[in-house]
């Protein structure tokens, strides 16, 4: 049992050591990217979202028609 434990608990260590490693290599976006970036998928969601609302408005009033 004391075994399996301690295979585990030297997995897990290094498993968060090459983690570490990897994080040192990203490279983190600078903040006018980063603001750039947030503006870019607010707009994306506003406009996809707009025509899911334009989409079901016009399905619903399709539906509506068809079921009086």
């Amino acid at each position: 049992m004391a075994a399996a434990k301690e295979g585990i608990v030297k997995r897990t260590g290094k498993f968060f050591r090459e983690v570490r490693s990897e994080m040192r290599k990203v490279t983190w976006p600078v903040k006018s990217d980063l603001i750039t970036f947030t503006i870019v998928v607010f707009l994306s969601v506003a406009i996809v979202s707009g025509f899911i609302w334009i989409a079901d408005t016009i399905m619903y009033k399709l539906v509506s028609l068809i079921l009086r």
